[in-house]
């Protein structure tokens, strides 16, 4: 519920500062005074696009701020997942804007997207003017008002979370059938890679072993050579391991009677059996080398081989060759069990379809019950508003699903007993959708909590007693702590509110400036005389207009 609204250097408004209440509330004033430029400013609240050109002449900002009372609507969820503060009480959405053009928007003091300002004001306002009325020629509206009525919300939830399985399961279909048939075109090429990876016979670790054995061979001769030099050095007659042994059993010999270099004939002990250890290994390397064309032959032609796919595949180890034949051939087996997969996913979808049915009919016998209670009740409200010939049905004809369910639906109108049953906004006027619009969302207004509803002038075309049932309405709308607001300019409406404000211009010494203020019982006398006989208030228009107010 809208509590309080200001606007500063908006337009003709210098500032205002205005408080609302509870019920039904009216606002008047002569045209021109500025009761658009309230709306407007209403209007960025709820994300509107910003215009520059709305700043007020000679400022350089604008600020458009409402406080809301949010303690009947159930939001606490969307103010978490937005990571904003939440305060039932009192919900503070301010718009501001620069000459510069620049926007920036805030709830609760915290910084926003304009989308995000927009979706939270749909939940708080709701702003009729004559443009809404064309909702009468769509379709989801006509059927959203027979899902309130009909109180459908979980029903149609269900159907809506079935439908999505079945369209996303018939979308894997699709997209299994077009992989089958692009697969099928490639089964002939897959065969032959996986074909020549298979034969090639990989190992994963043959690659870095087949490398080594290469560089060994290539350089054979060079490596047998420096091991036979080394082998000489230390195992000949004169070589090192022979003349260390020597060097040992002297120095043994000194130890004998010479304590002192005992440690050190250990010492070289150790080095003599070290060194007859490797001298045995480089004879041990120097027999196994043996040079052999045609081995070396062999194993390069198997690297290149192995060097051939890697670069085929743009791999760089027979590790990932042999990863790619394993991706060949999971593809080939889903080749060869397409039929199996593609039954089953066929499968998967009618059995989601058949859900889809059931739940689409359950939705469907609601619905047709619902239009049975709008027909109803649509009939007894209109009459009452000046159609007393009315006749107002609701045709449900099956359409493919869609996520609203297979219900088309078409609201027929006829005003009178000789005009055959139209869809409304063929044959309906101007007045007699204002007047459909204000009995459908009465409706509404009495199956769900809606937010604040603003009625811009939907007593165009209407006038007398119809005037005053319409006020009715919109007044039993305002009751249980709801919120509705006319703008109007018919007496009849105006003398119903429960508050009335009124909206005017003055010439001051910067120009036009509008203003707003709430009447008091005296004023709300002088309004309504005045918007019964214009400029000059006779008598009888004050009589006239207390005699109004008293009737309320």
């Amino acid at each position: 519920m809208l509590r309080q609204l200001y606007i500063r250097n908006y337009t003709l408004i210098d500032e205002l500062d205005m408080m609302f209440h509870p019920g039904f509330s009216v606002i008047t004033g002569e045209t021109g005074a500025g009761k658009s430029i309230i709306l407007g400013a209403l209007g960025l609240l709820l994300g509107q696009r910003a215009d520059a050109k709305s700043i007020k002449s000679g400022c350089d900002r604008c600020t458009i701020e409402a406080h809301f009372d949010l303690c009947r609507y159930d939001l606490p969820r969307f103010f978490e997942e937005k990571d904003i503060e939440y305060d039932a009480t009192d919900c503070i959405v301010r718009r501001e804007l620069t000459s510069s053009g620049k926007s920036r928007s805030f709830i609760n003091d915290t910084p926003v997207q304009l989308s995000t300002l927009r979706e939270l004001g749909d939940q708080l306002i709701d702003i009729h003017s004559q443009h809404q009325n064309l909702l009468l020629q769509k379709e989801d509206f006509q059927l959203g008002v027979l899902d309130i009525i009909g109180k459908d919300e979980e029903t149609l939830k269900t159907y809506q979370s079935s439908y999505s399985s079945y369209r996303q399961a018939l979308k894997s279909l699709e997209q299994l059938r077009a992989e089958i048939e692009k697969s099928h075109e490639n089964e002939d090429f897959l065969r032959f890679q996986f074909n020549e990876l298979t034969d090639a016979h990989l190992s994963a670790d043959e690659q870095p072993i087949l490398e080594q054995e290469s560089e060994t061979m290539s350089h054979a001769e060079d490596i047998k050579s420096g091991l036979y030099e080394t082998d000489e050095l230390l195992s000949g007659d004169e070589g090192i391991v022979n003349r260390l042994r020597t060097a040992v059993q002297a120095m043994e010999d000194v130890g004998k009677v010479y304590p002192a270099v005992r440690e050190l004939a250990e010492r070289m002990e150790s080095c003599h059996i070290e060194l007859k250890d490797i001298a045995g290994d480089v004879s041990s390397y120097l027999d196994r080398i043996d040079f052999n064309p045609a081995e070396l032959e062999r194993i390069n032609e198997r690297l290149d081989l192995i060097y051939r796919l890697e670069k085929k595949y743009h791999v760089e180890t027979t590790s990932e060759l042999l990863s790619v034949a394993e991706d060949i051939e999971h593809q080939l087996q889903q080749i060869d069990n397409s039929d199996d997969a593609l039954a089953e996913q066929e499968e998967k979808v009618k059995r989601l379809e058949a859900i889809c049915k059931e739940q689409a009919q359950i939705l469907t016998k609601r619905r047709e019950a619902s239009a049975k209670t709008v027909e109803k009740e649509m009939q007894q409200r209109l009459v009452p508003l000046g159609i007393p010939n009315i006749r107002f049905e609701i045709a449900l004809s099956k359409k493919p699903f869609s996520s609203d369910g297979q219900d088309q639906v078409s609201f027929l109108f006829s005003a009178n007993t000789s005009t055959p049953l139209q869809p409304i906004s063929k044959v309906a006027s101007g007045g007699e959708i204002a007047r459909v619009m204000l009995s459908l969302k009465a409706m509404v207004s009495g199956a769900v909590k809606l937010p604040t509803i603003i009625f811009d002038e939907i007593d165009t075309g209407v006038s007398g007693k119809i005037a005053e049932q319409m006020a009715q309405i919109m007044r039993e709308m305002g009751e249980h702590d709801r919120q509705v607001i006319s703008i109007t300019h018919l007496p009849q409406i105006a003398a119903l509110g429960t508050t009335h404000y009124k909206v005017y211009k003055e010439e001051g010494p910067n120009g036009t400036v509008s203003h707003m203020q709430q009447l008091s019982p005296d004023e709300r006398v002088g309004e309504i005389a005045q918007m019964l006989s214009g400029e000059s208030v006779s008598e009888a228009a004050i009589n006239n207009a207390k005699e109004l107010l008293k009737s309320k």
